[in-house]
């Protein structure tokens, strides 16, 4: 005996024997009125055999397979079932690649080959933004001669006759194995040993104490750089990688009172403390339930107590958290929108400047905080707000805090006297204003890491002077006033060096790429 049609599917067969006989009827209304498809022309038949190509198909990952071939009832219960298991099952995948790990790590079990991890070289080519004109200059050697102020224009001659690293070229130093986001010097003064951090949460380290090879002779003769045998015996530079973090570092500084102490950010919502000399990096702070997304955008160590942390958050909070007592941190949250860089003043660092996509830079003070426990907020005692995001603010140790922004435009703010304020001191607008304004392409794009300007925290003579990634191409420094000193470049540099670093006390200047690649001058 035939099973009883339900109603449903009744009602489902008279819908598709209705819909069948409306697209039969209008096919035929279209060939009556010539908009039917046309038959093709028979054609010449041709006297060459077509050759064969197979195509080799590549290997995607797991296909989908068809319930009926399982014999699985569509529709079912264990269809439905079997659906949500992988989709549950991809989702928990793509979580746990992303989480970061909160255990200690030794160096030896994460160590990356660079080389390994190289990419196609010409990725970069459509990535200059607005405005940008490779190469092209706008300070030079005309502009020093011009200057007419005796110690400008030595200042000026100094920091222009710094030369590009010649031990081996910017291309083939490959310090991290994707886009740089963050760089730094070692404090040792004895070579220049470069740190940099990328993307993916690899910490590159480069000594640029090395020396490429010199091309050997053959019978009295040098060998051709396009000879085989010449490029191996023309070793890439001795690069070794770690991957610290799961996600992209995003700031790290070394401990004023340990120069083996390095501190990461991450957006892996993390903070590690890297030992160089246990070779051990081992997690500082992190949120207590790991499956918060809490991503760091900055880290700074207070010089006065190298032992207090402060960090910022990307959702507008800043923290401090005492290393002796990890379980300690105090979170404030002083924006309503993304915080990308923060900075404490180096001789006061109870004052600190943040910048935000709200488009205002504030200094706040930490010696006063008001509010109910657990919701205090550190005195608000300025503000200036710019007519797009502001980018970083950067302080130096004359209380001068100099920033980038959308707007193409790096300010300079000058506080004077802070050491004698009280707490909650009020600065009015006035006060507020940059006592410098200068004109800079800071138009990154997407591809292109924000640009920074960054002090050099102990300059010579005490001339304050910082460094900006330029879209030509080059890396710009300026002095305290907003007067260019050099436009840094030179050849092999195919790609916008945009995050750029002085040496603490050293005239030495490094900037990374998109590409993960590091430019050295000296």
């Amino acid at each position: 005996m035939a099973p009883e049609t339900s109603d449903y599917e009744r009602q489902r067969q008279e819908n598709i024997a209705q819909r069948d006989k409306l697209l039969k009827q209008l096919a035929l209304d279209a060939g009556q009125a010539g908009l039917g498809p046309q038959k093709p022309k028979p054609g010449r038949p041709s006297s060459h055999k077509k050759t064969s190509i197979k195509k080799v198909k590549e290997d995607i990952g797991p296909r989908r397979t068809s319930s009926r071939l399982q014999g699985l009832t569509a529709d079912s219960e264990v269809a439905k079932r079997k659906a949500e298991d992988e989709y549950v099952a991809v989702q928990e995948a793509a979580r746990v690649k992303r989480q970061r790990q909160s255990g200690p790590l030794d160096l030896s079990d994460v160590v990356v080959a660079g080389k390994d991890w190289d990419k196609s070289e010409n990725f970069l080519i459509d990535v200059v933004s607005r405005g940008a004109k490779p190469y092209q200059r706008t300070f030079g050697e005309t502009e020093v001669k011009q200057t007419t102020d005796k110690e400008l224009r030595a200042l000026r001659e100094q920091m222009s006759g710094l030369e590009l690293y010649d031990g081996f070229e910017p291309n083939r130093i490959k310090i991290t194995p994707e886009r740089i986001y963050s760089l730094g010097f070692h404090p040792t003064t004895d070579k220049q040993v470069v740190f940099a951090g990328d993307k993916m949460g690899n910490l590159g380290i480069f000594d640029a104490s090395q020396k490429a090879s010199p091309a050997k002779k053959e019978n009295g003769v040098k060998k051709e750089e396009g000879d085989e045998e010449a490029e191996e015996d023309d070793p890439d530079p001795a690069i070794t990688s770690f991957h610290c973090h799961t996600r992209t570092i995003s700031s790290f500084q070394f401990s004023p009172a340990n120069p083996s102490h390095l501190y990461t950010s991450s957006y892996d919502s993390s903070l590690r403390l890297l030992d160089l000399t246990k070779s051990k990096s081992t997690e500082i702070y992190a949120p207590a339930d790991t499956s918060l997304d809490e991503p760091l955008s900055g880290v700074e160590v207070d010089p006065s107590a190298p032992h207090m942390l402060y960090f910022s958050r990307l959702d507008g909070h800043v923290g401090r958290t005492d290393t002796r007592a990890p379980y300690t941190t105090d979170i404030f949250e002083l924006s309503e929108k993304k915080i990308g860089g923060f900075s404490l003043h180096p001789g006061n660092p109870h004052f600190i400047a943040t910048a935000s996509l709200d488009r205002y830079l504030r200094i706040w003070d930490l010696r006063k905080l008001s509010g109910k426990v657990g919701r205090q907020l550190p005195a608000l005692i300025g503000e200036h707000e710019s007519r797009l995001s502001v980018s970083h603010a950067a302080f130096n140790s004359a209380g001068q805090v100099a920033t980038a922004s959308y707007d193409d435009t790096v300010k300079i703010h000058s506080f004077n006297g802070m050491a004698s304020w009280s707490p909650g001191h009020k600065m009015s607008e006035k006060e507020m204003e940059p006592s410098a304004i200068v004109r800079h392409n800071n138009q990154t794009g997407r591809w292109v890491t924000i640009l920074r300007a960054q002090w050099q925290l102990h300059p010579p003579n005490s001339v304050h002077r910082f460094c900006i990634g330029n879209m030509n191409r080059f890396v710009d420094i300026y002095n305290a006033k907003g007067e260019p000193l050099a436009q840094l470049g030179g050849e092999g540099i195919t790609a916008v060096p945009a995050v750029a670093e002085f040496h603490q006390t050293e005239q030495w200047v490094a900037a990374g790429t998109a590409s993960g690649k590091l430019c050295l001058w000296m």
